[in-house]
């Protein structure tokens, strides 16, 4: 059993993905992101960076006591290398697939959440910052684009790289990207979208996703901690 800590953003997805397209059993535990729900100690224990998703995994190969992991890009290597799937075990199909995760890890997804974050939730709208990311986002789009060129997936077979990018593609109009401009990332997008176990994966976000109205209180939650006021909540009774 895959104890999921989770809240339906992309890196969310991710492993939703992964684990429906693996059917492994899981159990998801929502954190909610918008009431600090993910600064909470026991949560803390797993995640350290107070960021979900997070995992335990109850019945790790080595017998031992039950692994936690943090960060989604470890997440998807750990479920790959613990299930012998979506990651291949040749050492230059291997290299191609991780080169790919952390592609995304390093730059996709850092790039597209200040892209969300300028453009939709800054309280004040700054057109530099607006228009950097923005542009960001559609450099590494065509990045991705020429990758695909020729394949039907990022790294030739379907992997944890594809599983990876995907959930960062989904808001593409929130991004202020238009998807006819990038072909190749246009028909991989939609050859994901009808994948039965994506499908499935979104639909568990369900029950999570009445948007709630940002207010100066989650702003805060959201955007505005910092090592002293961490500790300071760590400090309460």
């Amino acid at each position: 059993m895959i104890k999921l800590y989770y809240w339906p953003t992309p890196n969310g997805h991710k492993i939703t993905i992964f684990l429906e397209e693996t059917g492994l059993e899981y159990k998801i535990i929502p954190v909610n992101i918008g009431t600090g729900e993910q600064f909470q100690p026991d949560f803390l224990k797993i995640s350290p960076n107070n960021r979900m998703p997070a995992i335990i995994d109850q019945a790790p190969t080595d017998g031992g006591e039950p692994i936690s992991v943090f960060e989604s890009g470890a997440i998807l290597w750990y479920l790959g290398q613990k299930t012998g799937l979506f990651l291949p075990s040749e050492e230059r199909k291997r290299k191609t697939v991780l080169e790919w995760l952390f592609w995304q890890m390093g730059g996709l997804g850092p790039m597209a959440g200040q892209n969300h974050h300028f453009s939709q939730y800054a309280p004040e709208k700054i057109p530099y910052a607006i228009e950097r990311y923005v542009k960001e986002t559609n450099r590494l789009y065509g990045v991705l684009n020429r990758q695909l060129e020729g394949k039907e997936y990022i790294a030739g077979e379907y992997s944890i790289a594809d599983m990876a990018c995907y959930p960062w593609i989904v808001p593409h109009e929130r991004q202020q990207q238009n998807l006819e401009d990038f072909p190749h990332l246009k028909r991989w997008f939609e050859t994901m979208q009808k994948r039965p176990a994506l499908i499935k994966a979104y639909s568990k976000a369900q029950p999570f996703t009445s948007r709630p109205t940002i207010t100066e209180e989650s702003r805060k939650i959201l955007f505005g901690q910092t090592a002293q006021t961490l500790e300071k909540q760590g400090e309460k009774p």
